[in-house]
């Protein structure tokens, strides 16, 4: 998924989870375009509440290619029209302010030659959703490290991606600094608006 599509639907997550129903058609809507596979769609409704149901499915979308965002803009069909509008609008603004260069950020050099504080890193991990292992990957953290944060906070990705961030800072020391943060979202085609927001 587009970098820039991946940033809209994050920052439309509790709007999309209030407003929008993924059981009835949906999702079946996905599955059938090839987009969702069949233990997704296991795994989505296994959530409890329809919000959990949509956040996981959001989650999953941003890791399913090039067609996810456009698929899933048209399940919303004519029964979320003005959801759908919603994204709509959030993208053509994008693209008319020109953020949809990757190599675009508001950190100040300053920032960016730090080492992050315990509390940036928990911010960031709050918002780096299912792509933190590709991310740490780049970081340098190795295959059976990450198996260790999956399996000591098996029911929180953002906890996962916390253990991840900081065991990097503890291991990398001083060259552990937010502009090599940047470089490895980058790396993973997470848009660097997600880390500019951490240092809001």
């Amino acid at each position: 998924m587009d970098p820039v599509h991946k940033e809209i639907l994050r920052k439309r997550r509790l709007d999309l989870s209030n407003q929008i129903l993924v059981s009835d058609t949906i999702v079946q809507f996905l599955y059938q375009e090839g987009i969702l596979t069949e233990s997704h769609v296991e795994e989505i409704e296994s959530q409890i509440t329809n919000k959990k149901k949509t956040l996981r499915l959001l989650d999953i979308l941003a890791t399913r290619g090039p067609r996810a965002f456009d698929t899933f803009m048209s399940s919303l069909g004519e029964e979320f029209t003005w959801v759908r509008d919603l994204v709509l609008q959030d993208l053509q603004s994008q693209h008319a302010a020109g953020q949809c260069s990757k190599d675009e950020r508001n950190i100040p050099e300053a920032i960016l030659q730090r080492v992050p504080s315990d509390r940036e890193l928990s911010r960031l991990a709050s918002g780096l959703g299912p792509e933190w292992e590709s991310v740490l990957l780049d970081l340098g953290v190795s295959a059976p490290a990450l198996y260790r944060c999956r399996a000591d906070h098996a029911h929180s990705t953002r906890e996962q991606a916390l253990a991840g961030l900081v065991q990097w800072r503890q291991s990398t020391g001083r060259s552990a600094t937010v502009r090599r943060l940047l470089q490895s979202l980058q790396a993973a085609d997470i848009h660097p608006s997600v880390l500019e927001e951490v240092f809001q």
